[in-house]
């Protein structure tokens, strides 16, 4: 999904906007594994372990403004 995301809104001067989703996508991805457990709760330590193991897609832009504008 965040892949797609990426290729959508992944245009020239919105990485910051992508960025932000990503960490949103992390918080609510350590959210919901803390909330399957009664017992133990996954700490950032341990998220962090998890994330190395299975990570998300990184940012990345997708159109460039610049290389359309270019084009006769």
């Amino acid at each position: 999904m965040l892949r797609g995301h990426y290729a959508y809104s992944g245009v020239t001067g919105n990485i910051r906007a992508l960025s932000r989703m990503q960490w949103e996508v992390k918080r609510a991805w350590q959210y919901w594994l803390n909330r399957r457990s009664q017992r133990a709760k996954m700490t950032w330590k341990r998220f962090n372990r998890l994330q190395q193991r299975y990570p998300l897609p990184w940012p990345q832009i997708a159109h460039s403004i610049y290389r359309s504008a270019a084009k006769p």
